[in-house]
């Protein structure tokens, strides 16, 4: 080390230098770096990453160089290459200072004409020491300093453009480089590998297939690299040989990963190639297809390595018409998604929302669809895929020049942040930390713009990329379907374009280019943003669970509205709309008749300052309203179209909701009770007011809910099942001239309401009263009293204790319900004999009622552990312990059977599983409906619907399979507490 100067001639100031350390002058000093000789030589210190950083490792550097120092220093003064090669590798990687530090001469691989070595220099060099020092106690430390040595000079030619004017290194050099480079490593790892196993035999036939980025020659600076060994025998000198060469890889360059090999993990470590052939051809699934695109032989024995690639590349470009394609394909995509953490998913470069997955994952979609047809997309590269891709006209010119461009400066980000420490990561810094920022701008060659200092120009640049990506994501599969047919340039064929719509997961592609072609050919303003909506649209609909029936509904609903502007303005310009919007249509067959005749209810979709506006309804605000709106018109057959339309726009409001995972199941079914209450109402005092004369009608009228009606818990299929209660008035002639007027306005309400339409039916059910069908369907509080203190069945009791007014005259409604308390709720309890009574029918519904064809494991209303399984089981003990447990007095299954777990009538667990059975059982009755468009109670078997259903009831993974597996468990459960109560 030099002595410091006592002089002090003008300098830049420590701080212009960009040198904010406490330690940076006695540094400066120290380093002899404080004549006007130096000044130059400070500038270019000053341009590095990090200045500090750079000039600690300087000092140190000195230090362990001792008499050797003055060497370097004066060239330091005089060469700018040189200078600007060590200051930026200093100022943009701590790893590569210590390495230096330790290594103090590597500085001289940084002088003069620097290039960087051919694949084949590499090999040959890596395999020559490596031979000469095979079995030596010191292999492993000289041949990772050689290593290393390689990555810093690839690095400061990289890096050095952030201080001299060096000439940039392309991105795709780089990742070419580094892939040479592990090529070479994996080579000497090999050779030391046989000679530890085999002496000096020779050794095995072994061929050392390369994957991932490295099998496509774009590494990363530090990465796991992806193998796959091929061996003419695989014994066990030669699995010895690949765990041994995997061993001193990892100990000496990086990690050697062969979890792609046939069975991962779990498999064996070598195959010969027929046992890797066999696997392909029968058990392969869709991702190691789309693996093995980036195949390549790395090292070993060439002609194995060829012998693989060329059996196996032919299965990959055959893939895509694999039956199960499509759902892998779907699956790979929300694992991906799930694999981010919430907390860091606005910093990953790798994995996050328009980061560089969505890149490479979109790219080898497309070569897997159209590879077989194309022989020019039969390469392995992301840059080289995305340009063969444009060639072919699969991506626009445009399009590929901007995701090409957008992934090489995300690329360049991940190589920055590796470089700083030689570690793994895809991690942007933290929000506040502006120093990490700043450092990683001035690494990755961003210069302020004027308005911007170099740190605001990064997240700009970054912001613009990811969203670019994000948008071009979608674009990229579906503009090119958009231009099926065009005569101008380069573009899809038709049948390049139905594979493409079949990779996506639509089942019928004709149809859906048919759908296309309809919904972009309008000239004008609809078809021009239809042309922009449409990739984004169809890229959401790929996600449902019937993307093809999805379209259908968004052409039939965009035609229909056609010549309304705030339509196609809201997608466009409320992107939360859209995307909610294709979620609801790509899932149910029910809601998008709704929404044609109620499209109004489409801008419910958009969020208002309390969250999405379809919550924003209130269920006793609609009640209001329909009753009003029904109210306003003298006519009948009007007024029930009046309650018809606030009933449609309630219904795909609710269903709505209930799709976007909005309301739980249990306000679903309040509110689609809630309406139905309102329709019969409405209806019953628009009846009455049409059939009174001017001295007011004849009877009072009471509506009496049964059922799921009575207990506020109505599904989207339910009908209205009711009881009607008069009462003559002051008006009547006598009692039965009251009942004959009441008989004639109760027919004509379910007359009304029963009548045909497009809208889902508005069945009223009667059959519940006394007698049945055969009895009156009207009756007096008094005849109604009579008859149940002296006929009443117990299946009539047990009907009852869901009975609750609903509609018409409500201190009539409440006489009837004070009156059938004390057959409902006797004071002194129900018989042995009925209890009993209830047992036997429910034994015979169990074994009759079941319809033909029926799977009693899967049905939801009578199947085992279903919805009449949990109620009858309620019901029951209501029947056995109301009079002694007043809170049991309630008509609603679940806060009944929250009574019965209070009152510990069964146990607390017990109560658990029927409250989850009933819930499950009511959000997949609720689902089918909603999927196949009209009630059903049977779930279908594995496939898209049993898909959709999974959808639509909330599972949150969407797969059908494991909604089925959890529906049949939590319904085995609960059989057997229902067969423990019925049973005792």
């Amino acid at each position: 080390m030099p002595n410091p100067s006592t002089q002090r001639p003008t300098q830049p100031s420590v701080g212009r230098l960009g040198l904010v350390a406490p330690t940076a002058r006695a540094d400066l000093d120290r380093l002899g770096w404080n004549t006007d000789a130096h000044v130059a030589l400070l500038w270019s210190l000053s341009r590095a990453p990090d200045a500090d950083s750079a000039l600690r490792a300087m000092v140190r550097i000195a230090d362990a160089l001792e008499a050797d120092w003055a060497e370097l220093s004066a060239l330091l003064v005089t060469d700018t290459s040189l200078r600007g090669r060590l200051f930026a590798v200093l100022g943009s990687s701590l790893a590569l200072g210590d390495h230096l530090v330790a290594h103090p001469l590597s500085w001289r691989l940084l002088h003069g004409d620097v290039t960087l070595p051919s694949r084949a220099e590499l090999l040959d060099d890596f395999e020559r020491l490596a031979a000469e020092i095979a079995g030596t106690a010191g292999a492993s430390h000289v041949l990772q300093t050689y290593y290393r040595d390689r990555i810093l000079v690839l690095a400061a030619l990289d890096v050095a453009p952030t201080v001299e004017n060096e000439p940039v290194l392309p991105y795709v050099t780089v990742g070419e480089h580094l892939s040479d480079l592990a090529d070479a490593a994996l080579g000497a790892a090999l050779v030391v590998a046989t000679r530890t196993v085999c002496g000096d035999d020779p050794g095995p036939r072994l061929a050392v297939i390369a994957m991932g980025k490295c099998g496509a020659r774009e590494l990363n600076y530090v990465s796991d690299v992806d193998v796959i060994f091929v061996a003419e025998a695989a014994d066990s000198v030669t699995t010895r040989v690949a765990g041994e060469m995997m061993r001193f890889a990892g100990e000496t360059f990086f990690e050697v990963d062969a979890a792609l090999r046939p069975e991962g993990k779990a498999g064996q470590l070598v195959r010969t190639l027929e046992s890797h052939v066999t696997y392909y051809q029968r058990w392969a699934k869709t991702w190691e297809f789309q693996a093995l695109l980036k195949a390549r032989a790395a090292v070993g024995d060439p002609e194995l390595g060829e012998q693989y690639i060329d059996a196996l590349m032919p299965m990959v470009w055959t893939a895509c018409d694999r039956e199960d394609f499509v759902p892998d394909v779907q699956a790979m995509r929300r694992r991906v998604e799930e694999l981010v953490p919430a907390g860091v998913r606005t910093r990953e470069l790798k994995l996050g929302k328009g980061g560089l997955r969505d890149v490479e994952f979109a790219v080898q979609l497309l070569q897997l669809v159209h590879g077989r047809n194309d022989d020019s997309l039969h390469v392995a590269s992301t840059v080289d895929a995305l340009a063969a891709l444009g060639s072919g006209g699969y991506i626009g010119r445009d399009d590929t020049a901007n995701l090409t461009a957008s992934y090489e400066f995300l690329r360049l980000l991940e190589h920055r942040l590796q470089l700083q420490r030689l570690k793994r990561t895809h991690l942007l810094p933290e929000e506040g930390d502006d120093e990490a920022w700043r450092w990683l701008a001035r690494a990755a060659h961003i210069r302020p713009d004027g308005q911007h200092d170099a740190l605001g120009v990064l997240r700009e640049d970054l912001r613009r990329q990811n969203t670019r990506v994000s948008r071009l994501h979608a674009k990229l599969f579906y503009q090119p379907l958009l231009e099926v047919g065009n005569q101008f340039g380069p573009g899809l064929t038709t049948a390049a374009a139905e594979r493409q719509l079949a990779a996506l997961g639509y089942e019928g592609p004709q149809s859906a280019l048919t759908h296309l072609a309809a919904l972009t050919s309008s000239s004008g303003r609809r078809g021009t943003v239809q042309q922009v909506l449409l990739p984004t649209l169809l890229d959401w609909l790929s996600d449902t669970p019937d993307p093809d029936a999805g379209l259908l509904a968004y052409r039939r609903i965009s035609e229909e509205l056609g010549d309304q502007r705030w339509f196609l303005s809201t997608l466009r310009d409320e992107g939360a709309v859209a995307k909610r919007l294709m979620r609801v249509l790509g899932t149910s067959a029910y809601v998008p008749d709704l929404l044609l005749r109620a499209p109004e209810v489409i801008r419910q979709y958009a969020d208002g300052p309390q969250g999405p506006k379809l919550l924003d309804v209130e269920p006793d605000a609609v009640f209001r309203a329909l009753v009003a709106s029904a109210g306003r018109h003298a006519d009948p057959a009007r007024a029930i179209a009046a309650a018809r339309t606030l009933r449609r726009r309630e219904l795909a409001r609710v269903a709505s909701a209930d799709l976007l995972g909005l309301l739980p199941v249990v306000d679903v079914c309040r509110a689609l009770t809630s309406v139905w209450v309102a329709v019969l109402q409405a209806a019953l005092e628009v009846v009455i007011r049409a059939n009174s004369s001017t001295d007011g009608p004849l009877a009072r009228i009471a509506v009496i809910g049964m059922g799921r009606l009575g207990g506020g818990e109505l599904g989207y299929g339910s009908d209205a099942d009711v009881m009607f209660v008069c009462e003559p008035t002051d008006t009547a002639a006598d009692e039965s001239a009251a009942v004959r007027w009441a008989i004639g306005v109760a027919e004509q309400v379910r007359t009304l309401l029963g009548q045909p339409s497009s809208d889902p039916p508005l069945e009223v059910d009667a059959g519940l009263r006394p007698e049945g069908r055969n009895g009156s369907l009207v009756r007096t509080l008094a005849s109604y009293e009579q008859y149940y203190a002296q006929w009443a069945q117990p299946w009539e009791v047990q009907a009852l204790l869901r009975a609750h007014r609903v509609a018409g005259d409500l201190e009539l409604g409440e006489r009837f319900l004070l009156m059938i308390d004390r057959t409902r709720y006797p004071s002194d309890g129900v018989s042995a004999d009925t209890v009993r009574e209830i047992r036997r029918i429910k034994a015979r519904v169990d074994a009759e009622r079941l319809p033909r064809g029926a799977d009693p494991n899967t049905h939801t209303k009578l199947g085992r552990g279903g919805l009449a399984d949990v109620e009858w089981t309620v019901q029951l003990l209501q029947l056995r312990y109301a009079h002694k447990v007043p809170t049991l007095h309630n008509t609603s299954t679940l806060e009944a059977l929250d009574a019965i777990e209070a009152a510990q009538l069964i146990e607390g667990d017990e109560a658990d599983t029927l409250r989850q059975a009933w819930l499950t059982a009511t959000r997949a009755r609720n689902a089918l409906v909603l999927v196949r468009g009209k009630p059903t109670d049977q779930l279908p078997g594995p496939g898209r619907q049993l898909n959709a259903v999974a959808v639509a009831a909330g599972w949150p993974s969407g797969d059908g399979s494991e909604f089925l597996d959890n529906y049949l468990r939590v319904t085995r459960r609960a059989k057997t507490v229902v067969r423990k109560v019925f049973g005792e």
